[in-house]
């Protein structure tokens, strides 16, 4: 079966049956879970095995960067923020950043999660307060380093890894959840800055995740809804060719492309492969509702997304490479 084009969420720690229809619809093709969804490790793959007896094909996510974004903790190995990983650049923790990225990469694949929204490409040390530590750093140069580590750890443990939040928000103090981010740089301050790490990585990425920022020196529209961002700068100009994922739909930030529809259909015809909505069930509904009477299609990149290595919690938890990482961030997560 095909993957549809909307990923939604869920609303607790197993599947109600009102979940259970709407995971039969087509349109529905991925499942995002949040700290809401999660008790323990058994729980949770109690929850992804009964998404999986519905929708075998289904992508299901998570956003488990590291630092105060990690949805799954108990169980799980504390995973640092960014900054920590990029101050490691240059020392001989170094090769600690690759193995980060793939520890935590293995343990949600060993829960038979497909992938997490990681690694963060934004530029910042604390401008931006939604930012601010989950970058690897404000220098550029540092974070396409730091990045290609991990990504490289991500991608050894069969994890298709996604940078976020194109073309940069470490540039603006507004949190996109809260209100829509302007930003008044040119796109040629942009390319000597924030873009760096999008345009160096842009062939080693399996998926970008817009901003919701508008750029008025650049389009009009927020990027999340820019063919001109998405169409000619992401895709032709940087020739990035992996998923594009619009960010959620329900933040504050995306409310500039109007209701829930408009936004829906903004972010696909801009060129986004898939599009997120979470926290608002009735604009599922609703998104669900307008894209049955299209002729929607599936993007064939999608597929590139789906975990590529099989493992069990059992074999992870035996591998020496596991138990020597795993102890050296619980060894710094308490220093």
């Amino acid at each position: 079966m095909p993957i549809g084009p909307l990923i939604i969420d869920l609303s607790g720690l197993s599947l109600c049956l009102d979940e259970k229809r709407l995971l039969e619809t087509p349109v529905i093709g991925g499942v995002i879970l949040f700290s809401r969804n999660f008790r323990n490790r058994k729980q949770l793959m109690t929850l992804v095995s009964e998404i999986r007896d519905i929708r075998p094909e289904i992508l299901i996510c998570v956003d488990q960067e590291g630092g105060r974004v990690q949805r799954f903790i108990k169980d799980f190995s504390p995973i640092p923020p960014m900054q920590t990983l990029g101050n490691f650049l240059g020392t001989p923790l170094e090769k600690y950043i690759k193995d980060c990225g793939w520890l935590m990469a293995c343990e949600l694949i060993a829960c038979d999660i497909d992938f997490s929204f990681a690694p963060v490409l934004d530029l910042d040390l604390n401008t931006c307060e939604v930012i601010a530590d989950r970058s690897f750093s404000e220098n550029p140069g540092k974070t396409v380093e730091a990045a290609s580590f991990f990504i490289s750890g991500m991608k050894e443990a069969g994890m298709a890894s996604t940078g976020k939040h194109f073309p940069g928000h470490g540039g603006v103090e507004v949190d996109s959840h809260i209100e829509t981010p302007v930003d008044a740089r040119s796109i040629k301050d942009l390319l000597s800055n924030d873009l760096i790490p999008f345009a160096k990585l842009s062939a080693s990425l399996d998926a970008i995740m817009p901003a919701h920022i508008i750029y008025p020196q650049v389009d009009k529209n927020a990027v999340g809804f820019s063919k001109l961002w998405i169409n000619k700068i992401l895709r032709q100009d940087l020739k990035f060719d992996g998923v594009i994922f619009s960010d959620d739909l329900s933040m504050k930030g995306a409310d500039v492309a109007g209701d829930y529809i408009s936004k829906a259909k903004s972010a696909l015809n801009a060129g986004c492969d898939m599009i997120l909505v979470c926290n608002n069930r009735k604009g599922v509904i609703e998104i669900i509702d307008y894209l049955a009477l299209t002729n929607w299609t599936s993007s064939l990149r999608l597929s590139r997304m789906k975990n590529r290595k099989k493992l069990s919690w059992k074999q992870l938890v035996s591998d020496n490479r596991w138990i020597s990482t795993k102890a050296f961030f619980e060894s710094i997560s308490t220093d």
